[in-house]
């Protein structure tokens, strides 16, 4: 008993043993150079493995999220809640984009990176028209994860309307059992993560040198300035449109940011979130209760930000041409996957994965950008529960006038 005991507690964390093989992997790299390169195998059957899940995760995650919301309540004050969902997440992913073309200031004057191949430049409505899928099973096949969001938003929207007689849920039983197995199975795919990283770490090292980790820091610095800005706009916003003295505001929301800060988890702040919005914040409890754990699945501001900075970091660090319609591609995913967010251990490299796959980003960047990860996670989770916060805030005060 006291042996387990001992293990348990000494047991290193899922953190910390990113952070060992990120360190263990670029120091081998950079000692051995090209000989150990043979070890990149390990990094690519790692991110085969995730790529694998992407498919299935998206569509059933979106299914799930929608399908089980209660459209007697959503009628009300849906329109309301998804407003301001779209306008916070949106806001978010431009300041992401606006940052993101700062990394290049910071990037080595004499940097040896490759420009990758990009496909041809495609104008704003042929991206717009690429959302909507043809033929939703080649959509699937192609693994085109905005026309599969698209396709699952419909088709989970449609369920919770048709499912007031209870008459789909078998149905939905089926997706969410479909679902919980797909983040079982990404989870076993997730204890390799350190080892996975450590490799791709190696090749990336080896053949890039140092120079490639630098901005990393500064790129962490951006991304926690970014939530910063983000959050007096949703202060100054909360303020203008229900009056409520700052005091209050800060008061309110003190403890929720720092469990959220510390925590790094949504899941984790939710039952702060819904007792100080309800006591120190007076928001009534129909609408903290339908606001809170909604925004949790479907609003993620801290997630949209970072995803829109990281790839367009992602692009100045290999050189890549951001266009108009490339940029507003950044935007809508990053804010597509905003909808049922992923909530397994590493959510934030396999949102990465996602979106490095789907744009065809040079998939050696995950490793790098999986390395900071906790350290974003800690703004990420900020910037998505206060986002909530005050959106439930909002809310309340436009039904009680």
């Amino acid at each position: 008993m006291a042996q387990r005991l001992l293990t348990r507690k000494f047991a290193p964390s899922f953190t910390l043993l990113i952070f060992m093989g990120t360190l263990v992997g670029s120091l081998l790299g950079l000692s051995f150079g090209r000989q150990l390169s043979f070890l990149n195998i390990g990094g690519e059957l790692f991110l085969n493995l995730l790529q694998m899940t992407i498919v299935p995760l998206v569509f059933c995650s979106v299914v799930n999220a929608l399908g089980h919301l209660d459209a007697a309540n959503l009628k009300k004050v849906g329109a309301k809640i998804l407003f301001w969902f779209s306008t916070t997440t949106f806001f978010a992913g431009i300041i992401g984009i606006g940052l993101g073309f700062l990394i290049h200031a910071k990037l080595p004057a004499d940097s040896s990176l490759p420009a990758v191949q990009t496909t041809s430049p495609v104008n704003w409505q042929k991206t717009l028209l690429n959302l909507v899928p043809q033929n939703i099973f080649n959509a699937f096949a192609q693994g085109n994860v905005g026309q599969i969001i698209i396709f699952a938003i419909f088709l989970g929207a449609l369920l919770s309307y048709s499912n007031r007689q209870h008459h789909y849920d078998q149905l939905l039983t089926l997706v969410t059992q479909l679902n919980d197995l797909i983040i079982q199975l990404i989870t076993l795919i997730m204890r390799i993560a350190p080892l996975g990283i450590a490799c791709l770490m190696v090749k990336t090292t080896a053949t890039h040198g140092i120079t490639l980790l630098l901005p990393l820091l500064y790129f962490l610095f951006l991304y926690g300035s970014g939530v910063v800005v983000f959050l007096v706009f949703l202060t100054l916003l909360t303020i203008l449109r229900t009056q409520i003295p700052l005091a209050k505001l800060f008061k309110g929301l003190t403890r929720i940011l720092l469990v959220a800060f510390t925590t790094t988890s949504s899941a984790v702040t939710l039952p702060v979130e819904l007792m100080d919005v309800q006591h120190r914040l007076g928001v009534s409890k129909s609408v903290s209760e339908l606001v809170l754990p909604l925004g949790m699945v479907l609003n993620s501001n801290g997630l949209a930000m970072y995803l829109a900075l990281v790839c367009t970091a992602i692009a100045q660090i290999y050189h890549l041409p951001l266009t108009t319609p490339k940029l507003a591609e950044f935007i809508l995913l990053a804010v597509l996957l905003c909808v049922g967010t992923i909530t397994v251990p590493g959510g934030g490299i396999m949102a990465l994965t996602i979106a490095v796959t789907t744009l065809h980003l040079p998939a050696e960047s995950i490793a790098l950008f999986a390395s900071i990860d906790w350290f974003v996670g800690m703004f990420r989770t900020v910037a998505n529960v206060i986002g909530d916060v005050t959106t439930a805030v909002i809310i309340d005060h436009e039904e009680a006038g």
